[in-house]
């Protein structure tokens, strides 16, 4: 089998190149994401490995087909930036990673929440210029604090053990709840009245898309916590930017933003952000904006590293995996 693996970085070549040489899988690396343009690349590959900004439209999608490509490869959970209805139609597999570490992404999302709460990214820059007032780092205790946790999968359920460590009470929504558990699942209304902590763990669906917006800000308890580290396309970017101004939100801790793609995973430090909802978001005092990181710690590599390459055997091998997205 041959791979064409797109959106590389370092950590993903060291990750990757050893464990596809073990295998007996030929694989040609590229830094660019695949789009149409870049189609050409997967001449003469079997598959194509992909990431979260990587756009599988159908356009994308008949080009592959042109090239006999078989099997899309996702290295992450998420598939909603793949037409794998029409990838179906023209006999493409499509399969993805749907647990790699539930314990990376959590503990990022915590560790937001702590930073942003206890304002130790101020207090790091203070100190290293040898400024050690406290003026303007005053925090709030976690523990008693009602969090409302959206979205109950591996990920959710690690957090909302993450929060009850710290003492926290833990409400939860999940429009599929888990069976026979001792979760506290309240009506989504519920979880925005009464949460002093919202933390987003759910997929980007046609239902779930800006499911957190202008209606719903109105409806939060003032100086709310809103944690993201799913889908950015959850929230309304351009309402939570709002609600902060207006002073009903009290902070925000996002890992992920809608409109990430030109952005995020590349140093755009020399740049002018053309985003004015992007750049307005990270000037706020109040706000903590990471590059989708969440699922960047070496277990994760390694496991998103296995599970691809099983996924690619499987298929070789005729081998129906459960990791398909159908």
């Amino acid at each position: 089998m041959k791979v064409a693996f797109f959106d590389t970085k370092p950590y993903d070549r060291e990750v990757f190149e050893p464990r596809f040489k073990e295998s007996g899988i030929k694989a040609k690396f590229y830094d660019t994401r695949l789009c149409e343009d870049d189609c050409i690349l997967v001449k003469g590959c079997d598959a194509v490995c992909v990431f979260v900004n990587d756009d599988i439209n159908s356009k994308v999608i008949d080009l592959l087909s042109s090239y006999e490509v078989k099997i899309i490869a996702l290295r992450c959970a998420g598939f909603n930036n793949v037409d794998y209805k029409y990838a179906a139609s023209k006999g493409i597999a499509v399969v993805r990673v749907p647990a790699y570490s539930p314990y990376a992404v959590a503990e990022h999302a915590m560790a937001l929440l702590l930073t942003v709460n206890r304002k130790i990214h101020k207090a790091y820059i203070r100190t290293r210029d040898f400024n050690f007032s406290l003026s303007g780092l005053t925090g709030f205790d976690l523990h008693g604090k009602t969090v409302g946790v959206i979205g109950t999968g591996k990920i959710g359920r690690v957090f909302m053990d993450i929060c009850k460590g710290f003492g926290m009470k833990v409400i939860a929504y999940d429009k599929f709840p888990v069976e026979g558990s001792d979760i506290d699942y309240r009506p989504l209304e519920e979880i925005y009245k009464e949460s002093d902590i919202i933390s987003f763990h759910c997929p980007l669906t046609s239902e779930t898309f800006h499911m957190f917006n202008l209606g719903t800000i109105n409806r939060v308890k003032p100086g709310v916590v809103i944690i993201n580290t799913s889908r950015g396309a959850l929230i309304d970017s351009e309402a939570l930017l709002e609600g902060i101004k207006q002073k009903k939100i009290g902070a925000a801790c996002l890992d992920v933003y809608e409109e990430e793609s030109e952005y995020f995973y590349e140093d755009k430090s020399g740049n002018i952000i053309d985003d004015d909802t992007l750049s307005r978001l990270i000037s706020m005092p109040n706000v903590i904006v990471t590059s989708h990181q969440a699922f960047l710690t070496r277990e994760a590599l390694q496991n998103i590293a296995a599970t691809t390459i099983q996924n690619l055997k499987d298929f070789q091998n005729g081998i129906e995996t459960e990791n398909a997205v159908k």
